[in-house]
């Protein structure tokens, strides 16, 4: 009877355990797990002096933390299966530059827009593309693997698309000649032309695209308590603080 009684109550707290959401992990354990790609620029990227995981997802991630009692710990993971980590249990948040859409929405629950950008054309300065999509007919472009870029660049008209799993090497393609134009994200883009005189932005912004954090399906209450906690961040001024340190203008993510 005894025996019987101990595994009804062990049988029991597995039960539990495997019901037990993410929020309350993260209530229990004071750690937040989150799934980043850091080859974005200035939202995740290594700083390659100190080796150090930095950006303004990444700062705002912490203090988002700090709000659920928690301490943000980052899984580095490649963009194109930085959804299917989410959905297997790899970590509990994705922040990364990620833009809301429907189809995405159809796999993982977003956040509250937590930010705005589009996607911006960038191309040589001698002897580039002009700035729109119908100058790209027939180009080779590239982008990144899995995100908005890649899907803005396969609607030019028998274009030679290339995905990449870092935008960074895209855009070394692009100065090296390989490539015709890069599609990326504004504050992305403008990183890359700041620091390759080589490069230029080309036209206006092709999109407005809002960003948000995601969480598996069945964690509104994580996505719940998030959302109240970037509410507390903008309302008390500390998101605004971080948008200024990393450039991101207020409310629209242009730097």
């Amino acid at each position: 009877m005894v025996v019987l009684v101990l595994g009804l109550a062990l049988g029991g707290l597995a039960c539990a355990n495997r019901e037990e959401s993410a929020l309350r992990k993260i209530e229990r354990t004071g750690v937040l797990r989150v799934g980043t790609d850091a080859t974005y620029p200035p939202f995740e990227t290594i700083d390659p002096a100190t080796g150090a995981l930095v950006g303004f997802d990444v700062d705002l991630v912490r203090a988002l933390a700090g709000r659920l009692q928690a301490k943000a710990e980052f899984v580095v993971v490649p963009f194109d299966g930085i959804v299917p980590g989410l959905k297997s249990g790899k970590y509990d948040l994705v922040v990364s530059a990620m833009t809301i859409t429907p189809e995405r929405a159809r796999q993982i629950r977003f956040t509250r827009p937590y930010t705005v950008a589009g996607q911006s054309i960038v191309v040589r300065r001698e002897g580039g593309s002009g700035g729109s999509i119908a100058n790209l007919t027939g180009k080779r472009v590239g982008c990144q693997l899995a995100t908005t870029g890649e899907m803005e660049a396969k609607k030019i008209p028998q274009a030679r698309v290339v995905s990449f799993d870092a935008i960074g090497a895209a855009f070394r393609d692009l100065e090296n000649g390989n490539l015709d134009a890069v599609i990326a994200d504004t504050p992305t883009a403008r990183i890359f032309v700041r620091d390759h005189t080589t490069l230029r932005l080309a036209g206006e912004p092709l999109t407005r695209e809002e960003f948000g954090m995601a969480v598996r399906l069945s964690d509104a209450d994580l996505a719940e308590a998030i959302d109240r906690a970037l509410q507390e961040l903008r309302a008390t001024g500390e998101m605004q603080v971080i948008e200024s340190r990393w450039g991101i203008a207020s409310g629209d993510g242009s730097p």
